[in-house]
């Protein structure tokens, strides 16, 4: 445990910080589990669902709790199984 005021200020923020930033990964987490589910199951909610996905993606990456790559390879990826499964 830090004993300077500084540090003790430093330490609160970051497990602030680090909370947040587990609750958004989560919900980018579970917005691709939920995408990639429907796209495996055909279903008619498939596209919105991949919506959703990408703007959860954009959200984070704006954030900065992903990188801009991370989450446009994330997208790239969702995109191109989205349109596979639409071919089928």
């Amino acid at each position: 445990m830090p004993n300077i005021r500084a540090a003790i200020k430093s330490l609160r923020q970051t497990k602030k910080r680090t909370a947040r930033n587990r609750q958004v990964k989560a919900g980018v987490e579970i917005a691709l589990k939920k995408a990639r589910k429907s796209l495996v199951a055909k279903s008619s909610e498939a596209q919105t669902l991949t919506k959703q996905a990408i703007k959860t993606l954009d959200r984070a990456a704006q954030k900065g709790v992903l990188k801009r790559n991370t989450a446009s390879r994330l997208k790239s990826r969702l995109t191109q199984a989205l349109h596979r499964a639409s071919k089928k």
